[in-house]
């Protein structure tokens, strides 16, 4: 466990005394010709957070400024600081290393709590410790062990419970074990697990909306019934105990090949809103901040990670589904660009969203190993 701490002007011996620890942060300025590819509406600019943040995938960041980072196949925790407070990263500390797909980040009373696969794990008092972190305690470990779909996106809910979703354990199929394909929560020192929601394949990203504190969730649409269906989905659970259709029903309409016969569409919770088919849906956020236009407030920012198995890739984007009440009137691109569409060239692949406290937006990426900003300037020249 270690700590990077890197000014942003380098002397060249000091590199090269340094090949045995991590590479530094770089930082690019939004004249760097990858970031030139991403298409914004007018008056948005996209910067570097931080790069060289290998395999970088759920946010959190902590009142006290510290963003944390989870990982799913690197195995390792990191933690992010701007000292300088110049919207750029300067420190990286390495948490922990070997776990198994700590993917999920959530942070409370001092605390961080990370989800592997089958358990959920807390770092106390990390805030003060980042250059030597605790062990971590174990307060929960009964989660299945299945790694498909096993990695998890974790948050803490307006009840103070912790939130944690279990994918199902294939592409399709009805599991015995009740707990697959669900949203639970458990206390935040991990007793009285129970299962809140049903019928949900795969969501990796999950928010509160800002003034009703209604449940929002994405998840992620079956394969294999060729490149135009499923439709991902964009869902909402104003109270508890409902069910989203999965194996029988995908998209609020589509009755599945295998299961669909077993149970009606019309059993079932819709979708707000059909997502692209494949688009593979993860972290997602309403816009709480005031440097965004006013049109932006409490509308919904989702990252799409992109598809894996389709003939003609989609995704790769952040996209605004736009809001009136509970219903969607949109549903549009608003950072695209890391899929070439010409030649089906791929540099990054969004993950999740955060905001800082000056309203612009954090966008991680697993693919390109970078956190991006994008901030409203309003300057249409770009």
């Amino acid at each position: 466990m270690h700590v990077l701490v890197f000014p942003l002007v380098l002397l060249a011996g000091f590199l090269l005394s340094c090949g045995n620890v991590n590479p530094p942060l770089k930082w690019l300025s939004s004249a760097d010709p990858d970031l030139a590819r991403i298409e914004l509406p007018p008056g948005f600019e996209i910067s570097y957070y931080a790069q060289n943040v290998v395999n970088a995938r759920s946010l959190c960041r902590s009142p006290g400024g510290t963003l944390y980072v989870g990982t799913r196949d690197e195995g390792k925790l990191y933690a992010l600081v701007d000292t300088d407070r110049d919207y750029r990263a300067d420190a990286q500390y390495t948490l922990a290393e070997g776990l198994n797909m700590p993917n999920g980040v959530a942070f409370r009373n001092g605390d961080l709590y990370v989800a592997e696969v089958s358990r959920i794990l807390r770092f106390p008092g990390i805030e003060q410790r980042l250059d030597d972190p605790p062990a971590p305690e174990v307060i929960y470990d009964g989660y299945p062990a299945e790694t498909h779909h096993g990695w998890k996106y974790i948050a803490f809910g307006p009840d103070g419970k912790l939130y944690v979703p279990v994918g199902a354990p294939c592409n399709i199929c009805k599991s015995e074990d009740s707990v697959f394909a669900s949203i639970t929560r458990l206390n935040p020192d991990g007793t009285d697990r129970e299962i809140v929601h049903r019928g949900i394949r795969n969501t990796v990203g999950f928010t509160w909306h800002p003034e009703t504190g209604e449940l929002w969730f994405t998840d992620n649409g079956r394969d294999w019934m060729g490149d135009d269906l499923p439709p991902c989905e964009l869902n909402h659970a104003p109270r508890e105990g409902m069910h989203f259709g999965y194996p029988y029903c995908h998209g609020g309409d589509v009755p599945d090949p295998k299961f669909g016969d077993q149970r009606s569409c019309t059993e079932f919770t819709p979708p707000v809103q059909k997502l692209g088919p494949h688009v593979a849906p993860l972290g997602m956020e309403f816009y709480r901040g005031t440097q965004f236009p006013e049109a932006y407030r409490h509308q919904v920012f989702i990252a799409e990670h992109g598809s894996w198995n389709r003939s003609e890739k989609i995704g790769y984007r952040v996209v605004l589904v736009t809001l009136e009440g509970n219903r969607a009137t949109s549903y549009e691109p608003f950072a695209s660009g890391w899929l070439n569409e010409e030649d089906q060239s791929v540099w990054g692949r969004p993950v999740d969203l955060e905001h800082l406290p000056d309203g612009s937006l954090l966008v991680s990426d697993d693919y390109g190993n970078a956190i991006y900003r994008i901030a409203y300037t309003g300057n249409n020249s770009r």
